[in-house]
């Protein structure tokens, strides 16, 4: 067995398919691994692949007029990185920047292959919805952070959604992605902790209850 199908089988995207259609796969695929830091596209940049994180860690961004960053969300292994709005056209248009946090593994299929040899025989088809709905999640997400929470609701959200990315940034850089001061997120670490919703440890935050931090960004709390 290659060392590119092992990655593939990683991938819950591909876990229905038998070891015939893997190795289709296999054959239209390569597998690519990228420094920390590094980019894997730009907004407006298009391509004929599609893209799967199979390990590591991704930030999609984009760049407002004043050229400040606009966080959107993190990529996390075993998902679709390709954004898709539609399955007619061979390229994928991307609209967003997309970085990686560490040193990450891509598998990267030929789209139009992929079509041909799958979709187009409906194989692989509810697997693409599955994504597209997370994406479509995941950009309610965003617009709640940006447009309707308050400080404390973003850093809950946050803590509760992403906790092992939020433990891996500098405080500063946390902040600087959530859009709130530095103080501010301090602030609201310590009214968390003194209201025994999460703890502090090494700077590490751990998490006492789920429950309430859910509550605090559903706008549950009294």
């Amino acid at each position: 067995m290659s060392d590119k199908l092992n990655y593939i089988k990683q991938l819950s995207f591909f876990s229905s398919l038998d070891s015939e259609k893997l190795n289709i796969i296999d054959t239209i695929s390569k597998i690519t691994t990228y420094p920390k830091n590094s980019i894997l596209f730009y907004e407006n940049d298009s391509s004929n692949k599609i893209f799967f994180l199979v390990s590591g860690l991704l930030k999609v961004y984009k760049i407002d007029k004043f050229e400040n960053e606009i966080f959107l969300y993190h990529i996390h292994k075993n998902s679709l990185i390709s954004e898709l709005t539609a399955l007619e056209d061979n390229i994928i248009h991307c609209f967003s920047n997309a970085e990686f946090m560490k040193e990450s593994t891509v598998l990267e299929v030929g789209f139009s292959e992929l079509k041909s040899e799958f979709l187009s025989k409906n194989i692989l088809t509810n697997e693409f919805i599955n994504e597209i709905l997370l994406k479509t999640q995941q950009l309610h997400c965003v617009v709640n952070r940006e447009l309707v929470f308050d400080a404390t609701a973003k850093v809950a959200f946050t803590l509760h959604n992403d906790l092992e990315m939020f433990n891996s940034l500098k405080r500063h850089e946390i902040s600087f992605m959530l859009h709130i001061q530095p103080e501010t997120l301090s602030r609201v670490l310590k009214k968390l902790k003194r209201s025994a919703i999460i703890d502090i440890e090494n700077t590490d935050v751990v998490i006492l209850n789920k429950e309430m931090l859910k509550s605090i960004y559903r706008g549950e709390l009294p």
